[in-house]
């Protein structure tokens, strides 16, 4: 039996006007997955997930959930998927506790207590059950979407930027409770723009721009392929061009002579060893060094490099 959950093929969204939104989008869902969404913004993330969960229509292309095509037999397959959208859309004068309860109802689900109790207190909001929305800070508030989108039991939830506006603190703890969903197996689907969070949390990685899908790979496979290595190396006295002896590797004279950069590897420390041959050849060729500072690129390096890319390069 197939893993997978989420079938996209063909995903297309032109609004009026002629904004294409999404083109031609082909993507997977494995079951108990993280999967991070990256993208600038108008990239097409929210269009995407609005397209699954009913908010938007699409203009052409097939989206499978559960193996149900959502063009014909969505009624049963949507009620299994969660959302928690990007901004805050709820009635913000009913009391959290009947806020959480009155979405499972929307689902036709019978009324649970125990359940919606489990939820609230699981987003340390069980003392605030009787409050106002309004009457919440910002970072409770993004709880109570959570909470309405767990009320009826998902087992695909999106979160559209669920941390935006969430203070470090209360960011480490809503990561937390998104860990525990997927260890009750929910499969979750999450854009951010806290890429080191994605790079924390995610199994695996989609890159999207323009509203197609640059690339998608497990985040360590990503990692390991475009992953890249940087050292500067600070030199005793400036030069002013690099002598024969380092020219087989891949660094420039910077900063007016006084710097050398390595840029090169794979991210599977192939650079860092080439760095130590680097140093090597420079004691060698008699040529001082007061200082060195290495880094491997981080999952945002990666992805500012592949936005960024221009029309028609290689991905």
């Amino acid at each position: 039996m197939s893993d997978t959950i989420l079938e996209i093929e063909g995903l297309t969204k032109v609004y009026s006007g002629g904004v294409k939104a999404l083109d031609s989008v082909d993507l997977e869902i494995k079951q108990g997955e993280i999967f991070a969404l990256l993208g600038p913004n108008g990239a097409g993330k929210t269009t995407l997930i609005g397209a699954v969960c009913g908010l938007v229509r699409p203009t052409s292309g097939r989206i499978v959930a559960f193996g149900k095509d959502l063009a014909t037999e969505w009624r049963g397959a949507r009620a299994r998927i969660g959302l928690v959208p990007q901004e805050l859309s709820t009635d913000m004068f009913e009391p959290v506790k009947q806020a959480v309860a009155y979405s499972r109802g929307l689902f036709g689900l019978p009324p649970d207590d125990a359940r919606i109790e489990e939820v609230l207190r699981s987003l340390n909001l069980w003392e605030k059950r009787d409050e106002k929305i309004m009457a919440l800070s910002g970072g409770m508030k993004r709880r109570v979407l959570i909470a309405k989108a767990m009320a009826h039991e998902p087992d695909l939830l999106f979160l559209d930027e669920p941390t935006a506006g969430v203070d470090v603190e209360l960011r480490k703890t809503m990561w937390a409770q998104i860990d525990a969903m997927r260890a009750r197996g929910v499969t979750i689907i999450l854009t951010t723009h806290y890429i080191e969070e994605a790079e924390e949390m995610a199994d695996r990685v989609g890159i999207i721009r323009d509203g197609r899908i640059l690339m998608v790979d497990d985040k360590s496979a990503m990692m390991a392929r475009l992953g890249r290595t940087e050292a500067i190396i600070d030199l005793a006295n400036p030069m002013t061009e690099l002598p024969d002896a380092i020219s087989r590797f891949p660094v420039s004279l910077e900063s007016d002579g006084i710097q050398i950069c390595y840029r090169g590897g794979d991210g599977t420390g192939k650079g860092k060893a080439e760095v130590a041959d680097l140093t090597k050849a420079l004691t060698g060729a008699g040529i001082d060094y007061v200082g060195i500072d290495i880094r491997d690129s981080s999952l945002e390096d990666i992805f500012v490099g592949l936005v960024e890319r221009k029309e028609g390069e290689d991905a």
